[in-house]
């Protein structure tokens, strides 16, 4: 696995050309939200490496290749380290977090595997920003760092809240609200949990090599595949095929082994390795 190499030049034009936010931008609230949709937009979620038993690169010149000028997506360590180079490069100050995922935890403890960032913005305050987080109840646009106060982008409403902890640092949880399907009342549903305190680029590599190559990691065994659009949640988990809409409605099909290549073109603009494996019905 190469080391993600933090001194290689950054092509901003590039990534700003690719994930279609033009113009000049200054390193405020409003930049930061809209880049954090528009990479959210444009590149899609993906673990095709893994399942094809490789740990991907988080060098940036890999990352570089593979999301802006491969035809690819990634996994949250990809999206979120080519997201803060990004946003370093406008001018903001960027702390890389690792938080619990809680989605279908039930109450479990599990490792910190998912990378998010903290943004600072002068004048401004702390964001919390994530263009990585594969699910339905993911970020569209950064959200301030305050409690108990909803914020909504598109389709999407979330909330920070404290959660009780033992530690020295207050554990902050991210939840998504999810619409009951049909009407009525929905809930509130946790995504993940972090505290802030800093996590460096070596920490991540070891992170996504246990999540590429690990056995028993959700993430070598089974293709995920996301992408979001303005009032939709397009995802592919093996070869279930789902849209899930802003009321909360669902439709699925199974996708066939002959559809899947041009599913993953077409449906999330996805150019696929030559090497893929057979993907089982999930």
């Amino acid at each position: 696995m190469a080391r993600p190499d933090d001194t290689a030049p950054f092509d901003l034009d590039a990534y700003l050309t690719h994930v279609g936010l033009r113009g000049d931008h200054k390193p405020d609230a409003d930049t930061l939200r809209a880049l954090n949709r528009a990479h959210l937009y444009a590149v899609p979620f993906e673990n095709l490496d893994p399942i094809r038993g490789i740990a991907p690169s988080l060098a940036l010149p890999d990352l570089v290749a593979k999301l802006i000028h491969g035809g690819r997506g990634g996994y949250c360590y990809e999206h979120n380290t080519l997201f803060a180079a990004a946003l370093e490069a406008l001018g903001f100050r960027v702390t890389r977090l690792a938080a619990r995922v809680l989605v279908g935890a039930d109450g479990a403890i599990r490792p910190r595997t998912h990378m998010c960032l903290l943004v600072h913005v002068p004048g401004e305050g702390d964001f919390l920003a994530d263009v990585g987080f594969g699910a339905a109840g993911s970020l569209i646009e950064a959200a301030p760092l305050v409690t108990d106060t909803e914020f909504r982008a598109g389709s999407r409403r979330h909330r920070l809240v404290h959660a009780p902890h033992d530690g020295p640092l207050e554990m902050w949880v991210l939840q998504a609200y999810e619409p009951a399907e049909g009407g009525g009342a929905g809930m509130w549903a946790d995504q993940y949990a972090f505290t802030v305190e800093p996590f460096e680029a070596p920490d991540f590599e070891v992170i996504n090599w246990h999540i590429a190559t690990n056995p028993r990691s959700p993430f070598s065994r089974t293709l995920y595949v996301q992408r979001v659009t303005d009032d939709t949640h397009l995802s592919l988990a093996n070869r279930r095929l789902a849209e899930t809409r802003a009321d909360g409605s669902r439709t699925e099909r199974v996708v066939t082994d002959e559809e899947l290549s041009g599913v993953l073109a077409d449906t999330f603009g996805i150019t696929p390795p030559d090497d893929l494996p057979p993907v089982t019905p999930s």
